[in-house]
């Protein structure tokens, strides 16, 4: 059994700590892009939590479907207006199935990275696949290893400092793991959470994708389609799964 980062101890203040996910500014692109995959089919988040995305996009009129391993973050989507329109199955991503097929698999907020071996994070795509109609399409957000950022000899690097939050990485590059470090201060009090994370490269995610029977579609540098570049931090990535009849390049 996977160790669950996202407990009791957690879940409760995980809304409030990712408030910045929740502007309109990143979660309304991120819909507008997620529904026009989906058109008028299901979608399936892996990973739904508390229902960030989940639930603006059921609101949209796409009927979503979740797989979630903690408990205790779908007891807090459920606490939310509207949530009784989205199923949810508790379990892993990489493994856990559901009846269903959909036109849209999606995995955002680098939750692949949550996967800490190089064969979960290839049984999350086998599994994906499994889950698309012909056509449908796998969508990853993640980010891009930030190595070119890391001097020589350092293992640690900020990735905020902000006057109520401290958070940054320690990298083992030789196995491909790091452990983001989060610090919140409030008065006198200091809250901590510590995540293990396997990064991943684009090309290393496609290869996942052929092995998994998916072809890269499309890959931006952000949810507005902005172009992909050597400069880009994170990228959205779209696999597609071929028909049949499809002819293969």
């Amino acid at each position: 059994m996977k160790e669950n980062h996202f407990g009791a101890d957690v879940a409760p203040g995980y809304d409030e700590r990712s408030e910045h996910m929740f502007n309109p500014a990143v979660l309304g692109p991120t819909v507008d892009f997620l529904a026009a995959l989906a058109g008028d089919g299901r979608a399936l988040e892996l990973a739904i939590g508390t229902g960030r995305v989940g639930l603006p996009l059921s609101q949209r009129g796409t009927q979503v479907h979740g797989i979630e391993m903690s408990e205790a973050m779908v007891a807090q989507l459920r606490e939310k207006p509207g949530s009784d329109k989205i199923a949810v199955a508790i379990g892993d991503m990489a493994t856990t199935r559901v009846p269903e097929t959909f036109k849209l698999v999606y995995l955002v907020y680098n939750t692949i990275t949550n996967l800490l071996a190089q064969d979960e994070q290839v049984e999350c795509f086998r599994n994906a696949a499994a889950h698309l109609e012909p056509r449908g399409c796998f969508v990853v957000e993640v980010f891009v290893p930030e190595l070119q950022r890391l001097p020589p000899g350092e293992t640690a690097r900020p990735f905020h400092v902000g006057g109520r939050h401290l958070g940054f990485d320690t990298f083992d590059l030789v196995n491909q793991q790091l452990i983001s470090h989060h610090y919140w201060v409030s008065g006198d009090k200091v809250d901590t959470f510590h995540s293990p994370h396997r990064f991943v490269w684009p090309s290393e995610l496609d290869l996942m994708a052929r092995l998994a029977g998916m072809r890269l579609r499309e890959r931006w540098s952000d949810w507005m389609r902005s172009s992909f570049t050597a400069d880009s931090r994170s990228h959205i990535s779209v696999w597609q799964k071929p028909a049949d009849d499809d002819v293969t390049p």
